[in-house]
Formats: structure tokens, sequence, C-alpha cells
């Protein structure tokens, strides 16, 4: 018994002479994601290395050889990883409010949506709040804000898939003061026009943005431009045009451009540089020189475009702009009168002398009729102008009259315009970025009630594909470059375009083996394929190429942003 309770005394002695061990604390992982081993194109267009991302809450903290742990891996062996593509010419104005998924860009790879040609959705006042709201098509939304900042704030707060920004619309400046008619300000309406750039640039435009091929646009004068844009300048904006003509008058166009440049003192940027019209096809040589020549003295030219012989707007583009002052509402009552009908006709018949005129540079049998408010006109939807005018009996030009007034818009119409052999020199240019100058829709819902431009679901994946891959056009570190740091530079947009510590995480991981458009001019309604994951924000949207429902999209606003007052 004594030799029990030695030996029970002697261990409880050994045990107290051990030292004790703290609690086992597992170490939280370092990062919430790291995407490892994928082929990383940084977006400087500096060849690509094999290496790993991560990311931390919704910045990326290191790229290159990345140790320790994330709550969440990617594997990326084999496949591109670059930073989110900048869309550049974005019509997502409506569709991000019917779905705010914006599916058919974020498929591609997009994570940033510039919008503004010439048109934005702030600022507005209650006459046009109640304007547009009964000129809206298939998507239909109260417009709940009055202030272009306060749109961007109203998508973010209601959630968006990808970032949101804006230049201010010179026409929308315009009709804000003037209204939609053909008429010159008086000095006290500039110095509000002027007063109402510098507000959107307090809230963040990217500067000011114009469509003068168009009206009410094109009945602004050089001056008028150079004033509102000389605001946006003094805000660090620029100025980023829909010239004045893209055919018959380019050089003028594009010398107008230049000198908006000059004498504002703001970079400039040719929305989606194009020769339309085939008689205008050789001009596209000339038109380089002049934007090198203004390069080489110093001013800051850069130009976009999209992957595509067609463009796309409306029957207004095929019809005077004398007969649509005063707004869509005017040009109708215009086109009821029999007298002014013929003097349109005769006009769609001639190159426009004062105007740019896509029905006589691209013929009725090369004009798809794409959109329609009307369901009575819907099943019109893909048929040419002239298959109905055909079907109907009447010359081309009644029936583009008459498809106006019936459904009450500008009807959306595809133009055949361009050359292929000028898109892909184009593409090769250095200061070329790239914008869809579509919607980003879904193949589902409201967006199958009226057709597409191919453009919409396949701008970017086109450029990768077709002539990065296959043609081999320009090397795929050159064209990343092209769709994300150079237009973040070009818009001085702080910490996105590229894969850096500290800068936002919006990355995109693709196959280059197989990235690659699938719409077409018969059936637009088709998603682009390769693009597998695509995190905004440092949240993933697109993963293994299905969309999670994400809506971490914010806001980007420009350099003036709460400093231009």
């Amino acid at each position: 018994m004594a030799s029990h309770r030695r030996f029970a005394l002697s261990l409880m002695l050994l045990c107290s002479a051990m030292p004790v061990s703290a609690p086992v604390i597992a170490k939280a992982p370092a990062y919430d994601l790291i995407i490892r081993g994928g082929t990383i194109y940084d977006g400087s267009g500096k060849p690509p290395v094999v290496g790993d991302v991560a990311i931390k809450d919704d910045r990326i903290v290191a790229v290159g050889t990345v140790a320790g742990t994330a709550t969440t891996e990617v594997a990326a062996k084999g496949m591109a990883v670059a930073p989110g593509f900048i869309n550049m010419l974005s019509w997502a104005t409506e569709s991000l409010i019917a779905d705010p998924k914006s599916q058919s860009d974020i498929r591609q790879g997009v994570t940033l949506e510039v919008m503004g040609e010439g048109w934005s959705m702030g600022p507005i006042s209650p006459a046009m709040k109640a304007l547009e709201t009964e000129r809206q098509g298939d998507i239909k939304y109260p417009i709940e804000w009055t202030s272009l900042g306060d749109y961007l704030g109203w998508l973010e707060k209601r959630g968006v898939s990808t970032n949101v920004a804006s230049f201010v619309g010179a026409a929308t400046v315009r009709v804000h003061e003037l209204g939609e008619g053909d008429v010159d300000p008086t000095p006290g309406q500039l110095a509000r026009m002027r007063a109402l750039v510098r507000q959107a640039m307090n809230d963040g435009a990217m500067g000011v943005g114009s469509s003068i091929i168009y009206a009410p646009g094109s009945y602004a004068e050089t001056d008028e431009l150079v004033a509102l844009t000389s605001e946006a300048a003094k805000c660090g904006g620029m100025y980023i045009s829909h010239m004045r003509s893209e055919g018959d008058r380019i050089e003028e166009a594009v010398d107008e451009l230049i000198d908006i440049s000059r004498r504002s003192g703001a970079p400039a940027e040719i929305y989606h540089l194009k020769m339309a019209g085939r008689s205008n096809w050789g001009k596209l040589d000339a038109i380089v020189q002049k934007i090198e020549a203004a390069r080489a003295e110093g001013l800051k030219i850069t130009t976009d475009m999209y992957t595509y012989t067609a463009g796309a707007t409306g029957l207004d583009a095929a019809m005077p702009t004398w007969v649509q002052a005063g707004g869509l509402e005017e040009w109708i009552k215009r086109l009821k009168d029999p007298a002014i009908r013929a003097r349109v006709a005769a006009e769609m018949k001639q190159p426009g002398s004062d105007w740019e005129n896509l029905y006589f540079g691209a013929g009725a049998d090369k004009m798809i009729l794409s959109g329609f408010k009307s369901d009575a006109l819907k099943p019109l939807t893909g048929k040419t102008l002239a298959e109905v005018a055909a079907m109907r009996g009447k010359s081309p030009e009644e029936t583009a009259m008459d498809l106006v007034v019936e459904d009450g818009s500008r009807v959306g119409t595809v133009y055949f315009l361009m050359s292929e052999d000028n898109v892909r020199k184009q593409i090769q240019l250095p200061w070329m970025s790239f914008g869809s100058d579509a919607a980003s829709q879904a193949t589902e819902g409201v967006f199958l009630k009226s057709g597409a431009h191919p453009r919409t679901y396949g701008n970017f994946a086109r450029l990768l594909g077709r002539y990065v891959r296959d043609e081999k056009l320009i090397p795929l570190e050159q064209a990343i470059y092209r769709l994300t740091t150079l237009p973040a530079t070009n818009l001085r947009i702080a910490d996105r375009g590229a894969l850096k510590p500290g800068y936002y995480a919006d990355v995109v991981v693709f196959d280059p083996a197989t990235i690659g458009d699938r719409s077409t001019f018969e059936k637009p309604h088709q998603y682009s394929v390769g693009m597998r994951d695509v995190f905004v924000n440092g949240v993933g949207v697109l993963r293994n190429g299905e969309h999670s429902g994400a809506t971490p999209g914010r806001a980007v606003r420009g350099a003036g942003w709460n400093r231009c007052s």
C-alpha cells in the first residue's frame, strides 16, 4: 500500500514539473482568395509570367509567387489571368436596370461599363423626366434621380455586377437648357450649361461625351462644345465624341475633335473609329496621320472601336437632321406631311451635304431592322429595310418614314458600312481601345423582345479569339493592355486596370485557346465562350463559367469627384 502511495506521489511531482502547453489556435488564412498558377498578364503589355494573384477584401495584395493560405483557392494552370476589361462605350444605362447581372459583358470579362455617348442619365429636369418616361421602350422604370451622380449612386445601391462610370452627355446638358430645337444658346444659357458640366464633374463624370452626328447633339457648334469641354478639363476630364461625320466629311470631323482638344486643354478620344461607306474606306491612312500629327504636337488623342463591319443605331441616321428638330414627337408630326415626306425621300437618296446619311452609305438591302417599340411591328425584327419595303409595296424611303411614324420611335437599325481590312488595321493601332457600343443583356426575359447587334454579346471575345489568337494581329499581352491599362490611364481612373498590389481586385480568368464570340446577325442572343472566372472588387461574379448572382459593382468616379464645385 505504501508503495502505491509513493508511486502516486512521484507521478504527481513529475506531472507538476512538466511544462504546460498553450492551447493550439488555428492560424487564420492570410488572404480571402488566391488564384494559383495562372499565366499572368498584368495589363502593362509586357510578356506574361506564371504565378499567383492574392486578394484580401476588395484589393489585390500580392502578385507573383504567393506563400500562405486563403479562404478560397482557384487553380488557374494553363489559363490567362488578367485585369478586368473596360468597355469604353457601353449603353448599359437601361439594361442594368432591367437586369443588374450584366451577363453579356461579364461573360466576356468586362468589369467596368463606361457610359455617356452624347446622352447621359443626368442631369435631368422634370420636363425631361416626363418625356423620357413617355418614350421608354420594352424596359420600363421610374426615373428616381436628377443628377448623373444620383444615377450612379442609385445603380450601386440597387446592386450591379459590373462597376459603372459615365461621361456627362453634351446633348443632355443642351436639352436641359435649350430643349431639342436647332437653336444656339444665349450667353446666360451657355453659362448654365457650363455649370451643369462642372456639377457633373464634381459628381464623378469622366468628362464630356458628345454625339454630334444625331439631333439634337448635332445642333451644337464647335464653340459650344469647346466651352463645355473647358469646364471638364479644369476638373481633369476628357472629351470623347461620336464625331460629326464618320464618312464623307470624316477629315473635317477629326479636325474639329482635335481643335476642341487643343482649345479646351482636354484629352480627346474618338468613339468607334470607322470609315463608313465604301467610298470612304480608303481614308484610314490619312486619318491615322492626322491623329499621329496631333499626338506628336503633344495632344492626347486616342480612339476606340468595336470589332465588326456593321454599326447599329436608328432610322434617324437615315434622315436629315432638320426634320428631327424639336424631338421625336415633332419629327413624327412632320413625317405625316406629304410635302415634307417628298423632300425627306429626295434627300435620303443623296449624300448628306450637312448631315451623315447612313441610308445612302449602306443601302436598304444592308440595313437590318433590329428594335421596335410596338408589338405589332416586332415580327419585322431581323428583316432588311428592302425586304419590308417589298412586303409593303412601297419604296424603302417611304417605308422607313412609315416605320418611324407607326412605331413612335427611331427604330433600331443595323447598317453594314465598314471594311474588314480597315477593322484589322485599326486593331493594330497602339492607341486604340475597345467598346461594344451596346447594352449588356441576357439571353432571356425582356431582351428577347428585340434583336441585337452581335457586338452586344461578342465584341471583346471576338477581339481575343478571332483577331488575337486566330489571325495573330497583335500579341495577347498587347490586346489585354488595350482592354485594361490603356483605357484606365486615358480616363485617369485610380487603382484599376492592372494587376498590382493595392489595386482593386477586378480580375478575369479565361482560356486563350477557346475564348470566342458565338453571336451572329441571324442569331444574336448567344453568349461568348472561354471566360471562366470574373471577380469584381474581389467578389466572384462568374465562377466556372456560370453567373453567381453577385452584384458587387461600384460607381467609379472621375478625377474631379468632390473637388470641382
